[in-house]
């Protein structure tokens, strides 16, 4: 059954029967004929044919949601049996939000290849909702996550502190003010992520604290146009420290200073089985005692 998921995964994916057939080595009658089965055992149709391309319908959705968590668990199922007899080895996919995935991870991932030559990292980055979403089904072996998090399925396992700052440009007015108050704050162009990323989350929980709702807001969805923006006196932004590391060392934002900074956070992993591969295992212990600094 695993082979009629894969072909259909691929005709979804590729929107054509003739490139599903090239990437699995077959003809293109032979993946009609595997979808044919596979809609026979579905017992409807799956896929809807318009000018030379293929398209899910609303049942096809639902099978090839459900494909992917399947093959990712088949996936993971026959890496862990694997395991069992071999070294540390083979394809690890990680998934982290953008802060730690940016300015942390890549760090993570050398020490862990140091460790463990064989293993090779598959590496995902999204916001902290998506990151989540993919380990839940299985797309993931574990993922990286920052603030708050809420799933009745995934448990998160901290391990580390995240130090957010207010940031802007040296030249900004706010910094030529005396005293900086919150209805001064409110009034300021603010550059921010978009909703369901964990820095988003953190500032809107100090906004709470603030009482303030500003209106000027400029979304980005990463944050190096957020730190471009603002060394551009475009606005101010609320980041990690991790994300302007360089920046504040070498001059170019600056941190503002206001006595309920900095505004502590947690970055914590998920993962979506009691089983892991001896690779998840040492990458996990490594993220664990890396130091923050």
């Amino acid at each position: 059954m695993d082979r009629y998921l894969n072909v259909f995964i691929s005709v979804a994916e590729q929107q054509s029967f003739s490139k599903a057939a090239k990437l699995h080595h077959m003809t293109q009658p032979a993946v009609s004929q595997y979808i044919r089965t596979l809609e026979e055992r579905m017992n409807t149709k799956l896929l809807d044919r318009n000018n030379k391309r293929v398209h899910l319908n609303k049942a096809g959705e639902i099978v090839y949601h459900y494909s992917k968590e399947i093959m990712g668990m088949y996936e993971r199922m026959h890496y862990l049996v694997d395991d069992l007899n071999h070294t540390a080895n083979g394809p690890l996919k990680i998934g982290a939000s953008y802060t730690f995935g940016e300015y942390i991870l890549p760090h993570i991932i050398a020490k862990t290849k140091e460790h463990c030559p064989e293993v090779q990292p598959i590496v995902t980055i999204g916001n902290t909702e998506e990151i989540a979403a993919l380990v839940e089904n299985h797309q993931l072996d574990i993922g990286i996550v920052e603030g708050h998090f809420k799933n009745r399925t995934l448990i998160p396992h901290k391990f580390a502190e995240d130090e957010m700052i207010i940031v802007a440009t040296p030249t900004h007015p706010l910094l030529q003010k005396s005293h900086i108050t919150h209805h001064l704050l409110e009034t300021q162009t603010w550059i921010v992520r978009e909703e369901g990323s964990g820095t988003r989350e953190a500032l809107n929980n100090v906004f709470k604290l603030l009482a303030i709702s500003p209106n000027n807001l400029i979304h980005f969805s990463s944050t190096q146009p957020i730190k471009a923006s603002v060394e551009s006196g475009l606005g101010i932004s609320f980041l990690s420290k991790w994300a302007v590391k360089k920046e504040l060392a070498r001059g170019e934002l600056v941190a503002v200073d206001m006595n309920f900074l900095p505004y502590k956070r947690t970055f914590a992993y998920l993962t979506h089985s009691p089983f892991q591969t001896k690779s998840l295992e040492v990458f996990i212990d490594i993220l664990c005692h890396h130091q923050l600094d």
